[in-house]
C-alpha cells in the first residue's frame, strides 16, 4: 500500500462532507456579523508579515458555519493564493489525529492499557527507570524524556531513530515532571507499530482517515497534490522525498519544503513520526473534530467509543500547579493559548509549530480549525497571539443563551477534576533533596586528577564562586593541581571576589601573586597579549538563571576571542540555581544585543553555565574549541538548595535561592524609576518608589490570582541605588509555592499594574532596557492582558526550544 495520498480520494472527498460543510449559520445560533470580525485580524497579521496565509473554518452542531482562506499559500519561490482546500503539514496535530488516536483504538481492542509499561511492547527500553514509563505517561508528556533528541549528530531513518529512543536517557523520573517532548510520541508511533504489525501511517490510515474519508490527509503526501500543499521552509543540502519518491537535491541544492515535513526530527525519519508528518486540509479536520464531538462517530461511521473520547478529554493534573492535559490533548497549560479567552475550561485542542491549531468546546458543540504555513518562507512567522483571538472570536460569536449554563457545569466539572487530582497528585523527584550528592565542574576535574588539563598553562576566568564541593576555591585548587600550571586570573562583572559594584581595575591576587585582569573594567573581553603565553582557558563562576545576569555574556565573550587566537575553552559547569525546566519569557530582539544581553535567548533560559556555552558557539556560529567539564548527580528538575552545594551569594545584591527565584521577573523593573531593593536587606523582594501607595498596587496584584505568589504593601528606605533616603511605598512579594511560581508571568503583571495605576510616574520605556523586547514593550504600554503579552511569546519560545534541545547536557 503507497503512503501518500491520492487525487482520486481527495476528489471523492467532497460529497463526503455532506451537511457538516454548508457555510450557514441557519439553526446554528450564531452571529455571522461576529464571525466577520476574523477577517480584519487575520488580514491585520498578514500585512503585519506574521504570516502568509491561512484558512479558518468554525463548525456548530454539526455544521460549518464559517470557512475562508485568506492571504497567500506561497510567498516564494512564487505567490500563490490561499485557497479553502489548501493542504498544510499540521505538525504537532499528528500526536492527536494520528499517534493519540491510533492509541485508544488499541485500547479499545484489548490489545493495550494505558498503565502498561511502554517496555511491555518495546522490550528494549530498559535500565535507568525507563521501565517505569507507561503509556498514560508518554500521552500526557510526565514520561522524563527530554522534548526532542540531540539533532547535533548526523543520522537518519526511522530504525536509527528508535535506536536513539532505546538510549535515550530520561531528564527526570517518569511521573515527576511535566516536559512537553516530541520523543515520547516517537515512542507511541513505535508502540503502534508494533503492536498492530503495521506502520502508524498504515495503521491511522485504515483505521481513522479511510473510514472517516478524510482524503487529502495522511503522511508523506502524494506527488499529485503538490500544487495544492502550502510550502514552509527551505532546506539546504539534504534528502527529499514526494511520496514514496526520494529526491537527492545534492550537497549544494536548496530545496523548498512541499509535501515534506517541517519538523527535523521527522524529516530525518522520512516523515512518518508519532509526533509530527501529518498533512491535512481545514475541511478534513473538520469531520475528525466533528467525530470527537459526536462521541466518536461520523457520518456513521465509529472510530471510537463515546467512552474513550471521554476518557482522552478527562483533564488529568500533570504539575503541582494544576496544569492539566488530556490522553494527548491539550486542556489548560501554556500551551493552551489557542484556547483563548472565552472558551470555558474543560475545553481542549492542541497546536502545531507550522502555525496549526484545532480548539475543540463541547459546552457549545463547537470546534475552530486553524491552518496557516507561518514558518513560510524565513521561519519568523508568528500566529501564537492570532489563533487565540480568533478563538475568541469564535466562542463570542455563540448567540443561544442555554450555552452559559453548559459552560458553567463543564467549568464546574473541570474544576472537581482538578481538584480531585490535586488531591493525588505528588511530584517525586527521586534522588533528589538532602540525599543528593551534586559534583560541579570543578568537583569532576578534581577527581580525575586533572587529566583534561596535563600539561597546560592555564588562564582561569573566575570569582569568590568558584568552589568546590569542600569550600576550596578554584584558584587554590587549580594551583596546586599536579600537571597543571596556572598562569593567569580573569576576573567578571564585581571582580574576583564578588564584592565591588563599579568597573573593577586589573589587580595582583595576594595568595598566589598572579595577575588579575579584569573584564569588567576598561574592556569587557581579555586581550590578545593576555592570552599569548596560555595553552587553555578555564571558566569556573556560578550563574543565576537569567538573561541579563552579566557572567554569561563575558563567557560569550570569551569564546569570541578564545577562537581568535586557537585556545580552548573548559567550562566547568555548575546547577542552574533556579532550575533546567523552565523556560519563560520574551527572546531577545536581535537588533538590542548588549553586554547586559548577549544572545537571543529568554529571559529565564533554563540552562546551565555549560549548555549556554554550547548554544551561544553553535548559534553565533563562534567556531571555538568548547569543552563542557559536565556536572554528575544533577537533574534538570533540581533547584539549588536540592543539590546539597552550598549558596555563595553570585553578586551583592544576590543574597538568597528566593532573590534568584525572583529575580527574572522583578530584575526588569530596576532599570526604570522604581525600587527593587537595592540599599535593603532584601533586594528583588521588594518593589517600590515615593509615589506608590503599597497597598492599593497589592490589591491590585494579589485580585490576579497569580500562581504561587502574594503580595503585601510595605513601606520602606532604600540606603543605596535607586530612591537613597527616601521612604517608599511598595509591596513585599512573597513566594508561596515556588513550583507554581512564574516569575516572568509576575514581572510582567506588576508592570502592567505600574502603567495602569501611574501612567504619567513610571517610565515604562526604560523598561526596555532589560526587557530587550520592542513588541512586548508595546503590548505592555498598550495595556494588553498578560494572557495576550505571554501568548505572543510562544512562537519564539517553541523555536528557542527546539534550539535547546539539541545543545542539553542533562
Amino acid at each position: 500500500m503507497s503512503r501518500g495520498l491520492t487525487l482520486k480520494r481527495r476528489i471523492f472527498a467532497v460529497p463526503v462532507l455532506l451537511a457538516l460543510i454548508a457555510q450557514v449559520a441557519l439553526g446554528q445560533a450564531v452571529s455571522l456579523e461576529r464571525l466577520a470580525q476574523i477577517d480584519a485580524v487575520v488580514e491585520g497579521e498578514i500585512a503585519n508579515k506574521r504570516l502568509p496565509g491561512a484558512v479558518v473554518l468554525v463548525g456548530r452542531k454539526g455544521r460549518v458555519v464559517w470557512r475562508k482562506s485568506y492571504g497567500s499559500r506561497a510567498l516564494e519561490p512564487a505567490r500563490e493564493p490561499m485557497t479553502p482546500d489548501t493542504i498544510f503539514d499540521v505538525a504537532s496535530l499528528t500526536k492527536v489525529v494520528a499517534t493519540a488516536t491510533s492509541i485508544m483504538i488499541l485500547v479499545e481492542r484489548g490489545k493495550l492499557r494505558l498503565s502498561d509499561p511502554v517496555s511491555l511492547h518495546i522490550p528494549e527500553l530498559k535500565g535507568e527507570g525507563r521501565e517505569r514509563i507507561t503509556i498514560e505517561q508518554l500521552l500526557t508528556h510526565i514520561s522524563g524524556y527530554a522534548p526532542d533528541f540531540d539533532l547535533r549528530e548526523r543520522w537518519s531513518g526511522y530504525d536509527e531513530a528508535i535506536k536513539r529512543l532505546i538510549k535515550e536517557p530520561l531528564r527526570n523520573p517518569p511521573g515527576t515532571r511535566f516536559t512537553y517532548s516530541d520523543i515520547g510520541f516517537i515512542a507511541l508511533g513505535e508502540v503502534v507499530a508494533r503492536v498492530s504489525q503495521m506502520p502508524l501511517d498504515q495503521f491511522a490510515q485504515k483505521n481513522i482517515f479511510g473510514p472517516l474519508r478524510m482524503s487529502s490527509t495522511g503522511f508523506r503526501p502524494n506527488a499529485t497534490l503538490e500544487s495544492r500543499i502550502a510550502p514552509t521552509e527551505r532546506r539546504r543540502g539534504q534528502l527529499s522525498y514526494l511520496g514514496d519518491t526520494a529526491v537527492n537535491a545534492g550537497a549544494e541544492g536548496d530545496v523548498w519544503l512541499r509535501g515534506q515535513v517541517h519538523d527535523p526530527t521527522s524529516y530525518r525519519m522520512n516523515g512518518v513520526a508519532g509526533h509530527a508528518g501529518l498533512f491535512s486540509t481545514a475541511n478534513d479536520l473538520a469531520i475528525y473534530c466533528q467525530m470527537i464531538l459526536s462521541g466518536g462517530s461520523y457520518g456513521g461511521v465509529r472510530v471510537l467509543s463515546p467512552l474513550t473520547v471521554a476518557q482522552m478529554t478527562r483533564p488529568r493534573i500533570v504539575s503541582s500547579s494544576g496544569n492539566t492535559r488530556g490522553l494527548g490533548w491539550d486542556i489548560n497549560t501554556s500551551y493552551s493559548t489557542n484556547r483563548g479567552e472565552l472558551f470555558p475550561l474543560g475545553s481542549f485542542g492542541h497546536t502545531g509549530f507550522t502555525g496549526t491549531s484545532i480548539w475543540i468546546d463541547p459546552a457549545s458543540e463547537m470546534f475552530v480549525v486553524f491552518l496557516s504555513n507561518r514558518v513560510h518562507p524565513d521561519g519568523k512567522g508568528d500566529v501564537g497571539p492570532l489563533r487565540g483571538r480568533v478563538a475568541s472570536i469564535v466562542a463570542s460569536s455563540v448567540t443561544d443563551s442555554v450555552v452559559v449554563e453548559r459552560a458553567r457545569e463543564q467549568s464546574a466539572s473541570y474544576y472537581a477534576e482538578v481538584v480531585k487530582g490535586l488531591r493525588q497528585f505528588a511530584f517525586r523527584d527521586e534522588g533528589s533533596g538532602s540525599s543528593a550528592r551534586v559534583l560541579t565542574g570543578i568537583d569532576v576535574l578534581e577527581r580525575d586528577n586533572f587529566k583534561q588539563l596535563a600539561g597546560m598553562r592555564v588562564g582561569l576566568v573566575t570569582n569568590h564562586t568558584g568552589r568546590n564541593r569542600e569550600g576550596r576555591q578554584t584558584i587554590d585548587v587549580l594551583s596546586k593541581a599536579p600537571g597543571v600550571k596556572l598562569v593567569a586570573l580573569f576576573s567578571p562583572e564585581h571582580g574576583i571576589r564578588g564584592l565591588a559594584d563599579e568597573n573593577v581595575s586589573d589587580s595582583k591576587d595576594e595568595a598566589t601573586g598572579l595577575p588579575i585582569y579584569s573584564l569588567y573594567g576598561e574592556t569587557r573581553r581579555p586581550k590578545p597579549e593576555q592570552l599569548k603565553d596560555l595553552d587553555a582557558l578555564v571558566y569556573d563562576i556560578q550563574d543565576i538563571g537569567a538573561r541579563f545576569y552579566t557572567y554569561i555574556s563575558t563567557l560569550g565573550y570569551l569564546l569570541e576571542e578564545a577562537v581568535k587566537v586557537k585556545l580552548p575553552v573548559f567550562v566547568l559547569d555548575r546547577p542552574n540555581p533556579i532550575g533546567g525546566v523552565d523556560v519563560e519569557g520574551p527572546i531577545a530582539d536581535s537588533d538590542k544585543l548588549s553586554f547586559i544581553s548577549y544572545h537571543t535567548i529568554p529571559t529565564r533560559h533554563g540552562l546551565t553555565i555549560g549548555e549556554l556555552g554550547q548554544l551561544f558557539n553553535r548559534q553565533r556560529n563562534i567556531g571555538a574549541d568548547l569543552r563542557v567539564i559536565k556536572m554528575e548527580g544533577w537533574r534538570r528538575s533540581m533547584w539549588f538548595d536540592e543539590t546539597n552545594l552550598t549558596w555563595i551569594n553570585p553578586s551583592p545584591n544576590m543574597r538568597s535561592l528566593t532573590e534568584a527565584t525572583l529575580y527574572p521577573g522583578v530584575g526588569l523593573l530596576e532599570t526604570t524609576n522604581v525600587s527593587v531593593g537595592r540599599g535593603t536587606d532584601t533586594p528583588f523582594e521588594i518593589v517600590g518608589a515615593p509615589w506608590i501607595q503599597g497597598d492599593k498596587l497589592a490589591e491590585v496584584l494579589n485580585q490576579r490570582g497569580l500562581p504561587g505568589v502574594r503580595f503585601v504593601p510595605l513601606r520602606f528606605t532604600p540606603k543605596a541605588s535607586v530612591f537613597k533616603d527616601e521612604q517608599c511605598g511598595g509591596v513585599n512579594i512573597i513566594i508561596t509555592d515556588r513550583a507554581a511560581f512564574r516569575p516572568l508571568l509576575t514581572g510582567i503583571e506588576m508592570a502592567l499594574a505600574l502603567r495602569k495605576l501611574y501612567p504619567n510616574e513610571w517610565k515604562v520605556d526604560s523598561y526596555l532596557r532589560l526587557l530587550v523586547n520592542s513588541d512586548t514593550l508595546e503590548r505592555v504600554k498598550r495595556g494588553e492582558s498578560v494572557r495576550e503579552i505571554v501568548a505572543s511569546w510562544n512562537s519564539g519560545l517553541q523555536e528557542f526550544r527546539r534550539a535547546r534541545s539539541e545543545i542539553l547536557l542533562y
